[in-house]
């Protein structure tokens, strides 16, 4: 009975570490006043400067929640020494497993974050291409679709990217959606989703 409760605790904490820092990505862009220029979810976006303006507002959301990983850092830490151990221990392992993997990156040249100030730029440049003289066909509406961004007039790829989340509302409810937040960090999760 002992052992099992304390694996509940460990689970609890280590949950409890690994949502904690997540909480500005998953509530503060939600919000409706965030949300007015964008069509709903799972839409396809426009590039233009709200897009990228979004991008880079998820990117300051991501780096807040590396402020709020000193939370279960701190409580894990206080526990450990003074309180509920297990609980305390999966708090602590959690915040600094998060706080590795959103500081490090995956690989060599490779980023931890969907929301980066390139692909920012990249966007950018692609919204200046369309609206110069290199582009795609006669009137090009590039948007950016689950897997890509794509001209919506001549269908041509223009960004082999997929999209990640960017904060609107998901048309899967708020707990399903909340879940694969939650699951995919934000990234792209392109299983299951509708088109």
């Amino acid at each position: 009975m002992a052992i099992g409760w304390g694996i509940f605790l460990l689970v609890s904490g280590f949950l409890t570490g690994h949502l904690i820092p997540r909480i500005p990505l998953i509530i503060i862009p939600r919000q409706r006043t965030f949300n007015q220029v964008f069509p709903v979810h799972p839409r396809p976006i426009p590039v233009d400067a709200s897009l990228v303006s979004r991008v880079l507002q998820m990117r300051a959301m991501r780096r807040w929640g590396l402020v709020f990983t000193i939370v279960p850092l701190l409580f894990g830490w206080m526990m450990l020494k003074w309180s509920v151990a297990m609980f305390g221990m999966g708090l602590f392992l959690a915040g600094g497993w998060t706080l590795l993997s959103w500081l490090l990156p995956l690989a060599p040249g490779v980023a931890n974050s969907p929301w980066t100030l390139e692909v920012a730029q990249q966007l950018q440049i692609i919204r200046n291409d369309c609206d110069g003289e290199s582009t795609c066909c006669e009137s090009p509406q590039p948007e950016w679709e689950l897997t890509a961004v794509r001209c919506s007039a001549c269908r041509t790829t223009l960004l082999n990217l997929a999209r990640p989340d960017l904060g609107r509302p998901r048309c899967d409810g708020k707990f399903k959606g909340f879940l694969r937040i939650w699951i995919s960090d934000g990234g792209a999760m392109l299983v299951g989703e509708e088109e």
